[in-house]
């Protein structure tokens, strides 16, 4: 059984989803949920699905202890979902080819630092886009410039708002993402 670490700051919809596609999986399951936001609506999540939860500073992230804690629990995979902070190096060279992230447009479209969330959503809508959709991707260094695992396209109309789009892209999220945790899992 291949376990899985998620990292979340926000209300952790998307590690949910994960942690219960893996509930019966005999592959792998989510050992640890990981937030530097120890107001995160994932806390809550994490309790009621009895997954332990950490709140980490972000300088804790890279520590000799917090390194140990992810040996200690034998992770095989850092899946980030809605994680707002930088991944340090220390933690990449520990987990070479198995930290990676899920962003919210077809990259390298709208990627980089400040390019989360809603801010993607509005300027996909304020840019009359077409498409938008889901990159899954290895995380590296820099923000989002990983490389590309799988992505996802979805049509965005010309009278969507912001909040039409994120559901849209959330709900190619919740169906692929997890498919491809797995997917990786099988070669770790």
């Amino acid at each position: 059984m291949k376990r899985i670490a998620i990292f979340a700051s926000g209300q952790g919809t998307n590690a949910e989803n994960i942690a219960r596609f893996f509930q019966d999986s005999e592959l792998g399951a989510v050992e640890l949920i990981v937030t530097n936001n120890k107001k995160a609506g994932v806390i809550e999540k994490a309790h009621k699905l009895g997954i332990r939860c950490m709140v980490v500073e972000p300088g804790q992230l890279g520590s000799e202890a917090f390194l140990k804690t992810l040996k200690t629990h034998r992770i095989a995979l850092i899946a980030l979902a809605g994680f707002l902070k930088k991944v340090p190096a220390a933690l990449l060279d520990l987990y070479p080819d198995a930290v990676i992230n899920v962003h919210p447009s077809l990259l390298p479209e709208y990627g980089g630092p400040g390019m989360y969330g809603m801010h993607v959503h509005r300027a996909v809508v304020e840019n009359e886009e077409e498409e938008t959709g889901i990159t899954i991707h290895y995380v590296e260094d820099d923000y989002d410039e990983g490389e590309v695992i799988f992505q996802e396209s979805v049509e965005v109309d010309y009278e969507d708002s912001p909040e039409d789009v994120q559901y849209k892209v959330q709900q190619l999220e919740y169906k692929h993402y997890p498919e491809v945790i797995e997917y990786l899992l099988r070669d770790l």
